[in-house]
């Protein structure tokens, strides 16, 4: 039977905009997401995609609804809960990698570790570890500056990696990659899946991803309107 490692229920998020007027961009948005799986969110700009990922992830809150997390319900958490809860149980990996560029690879990827109470020694050696994983175990030392648009990417999933998340979300993973790049991404997401039952929700555009998801959830106008299996 398939275990539920993420649900949302009634997700209302609205904006007011320059003039005043109220702009609703979820309007009573519920989804599932199924653990070991890898989740598609699609549709057009301003679909509310990214909007309904960072609020499902804690980034954000909602006006309304609630989403719980590996039995925990989120929405409820205060900030301080929220951060320790984000940090322990949830990977990101965004468009723009967000590494630290004062820190090396190896750096980067033990940080997530390091706050949730790990040793430097231990965080170091499983950054390692997972850095060899991405296909990055010669770059340990090198500074996002030194790296390519993919292999900081990579470095960036490894770090979503980091401490077991229950869940990782990424927000248009492959949007500032070339073809080739993109496509290894790809591979290293499914090996993922396959290799340690890890869970995704992804946010793309891209054609390529989306043929590969096992769930995908289509929006439009601030709503789910279709879901579909993958494959």
């Amino acid at each position: 039977m398939s275990e539920i490692i993420l649900s949302a229920k009634n997700i209302h998020k609205s904006f007011i905009k320059s003039n005043n007027e109220k702009l609703d961009v979820l309007k009573d948005v519920s989804l599932d997401i199924v653990k070991s799986k890898i989740s598609m969110i699609v549709g057009a700009s301003g679909a509310g995609k990214s909007t309904l990922l960072h609020i499902i992830s804690g980034l954000d809150s909602a006006d309304s609804g609630s989403v719980e997390i590996a039995s925990t319900n989120i929405s409820s958490l205060n900030d301080d809960k929220l951060s320790k809860f984000r940090n322990k149980h949830i990977g990101f990996v965004f468009q723009f990698n967000h590494l630290l560029p004062e820190f090396d690879a190896q750096e980067n990827v033990a940080i997530p570790m390091m706050i949730a109470g790990e040793s430097l020694s231990k965080a170091k050696n499983k950054a390692a570890e997972l850095l060899e994983l991405v296909g990055l175990k010669e770059r340990l030392t090198h500074r996002p500056s030194e790296l390519s648009g993919g292999e900081a990417q990579r470095v960036a999933v490894a770090r979503a990696l980091a401490n077991n998340p229950a869940i990782i979300f990424a927000d248009e993973p492959t949007g500032n990659l070339d073809s080739v790049n993109s496509e290894m991404l790809h591979k290293l997401i499914f090996d993922l899946r396959d290799k340690f039952s890890a869970t995704f929700l992804i946010v793309t555009h891209n054609p390529e991803l989306i043929k590969l998801g096992d769930v995908v959830f289509e929006m439009k106008d601030g709503k789910i309107f279709k879901q579909q299996r993958g494959k």
